[in-house]
């Protein structure tokens, strides 16, 4: 009879839940914090505004914004670094990752290895990033890529897990 109890079930939809949740609301955080540390704790600043009301349209709970903004207004606070990685993905789609970092070495160790394990690799600097335009609200595709069903489901495994990496901020892709 295993599988027949309720509450396990329900126990399971919600520890997926909420790794989903800690880990967008960690994305925030680290997005508040940056924007706090540039800002100086000025909450009427146009980039610290933003970025919580970002996290507010997510449903993050107050206490988390007040305490990554507390924590970026703090001397001891490890700066964050803003990295812009480049690749192709499946069908010749054009990526950029864009990541909030503390240790900008540790970071590109680890997108290398999410990407050599689905079998592709970093491109360099400026490689890909004549596929899109930089816009006010980050980068946007000035080419689109029509990609096959079976490179589709690839390109959407590698975006998968490249947005679950703890560090990555967006995945843009020119994919259709």
């Amino acid at each position: 009879m295993s599988g027949h109890n309720k509450w396990s079930q329900i126990k399971e939809k919600k520890a997926k839940t909420d790794a989903k949740k800690s880990q967008l609301f960690g994305k925030h955080a680290r997005l508040i914090a940056e924007e706090a540390r540039k800002a100086k704790g000025n909450r009427g600043a146009p980039g610290l505004r933003g970025a919580i009301e970002k996290a507010r349209a997510d449903n993050m709970p107050s206490e988390n914004i007040e305490r990554a903004v507390k924590k970026a207004a703090e001397a001891g606070g490890a700066a964050l670094e803003a990295i812009t990685y480049e690749c192709y993905g499946p069908g010749g789609a054009a990526i950029i990752i864009e990541a909030l970092t503390d240790s900008r070495n540790r970071t590109a160790q680890e997108i290398k290895h999410l990407l050599s394990e689905q079998g592709f690799a970093l491109a360099a600097p400026g490689s890909a990033l004549w596929a899109f335009q930089k816009t006010a609200e980050g980068f946007k595709p000035s080419s689109a890529t029509k990609l096959s069903d079976g490179d589709l489901n690839k390109l959407a495994t590698l975006v998968e897990a490249l947005e679950n990496h703890g560090d990555t901020q967006e995945v843009i892709t020119n994919a259709e």
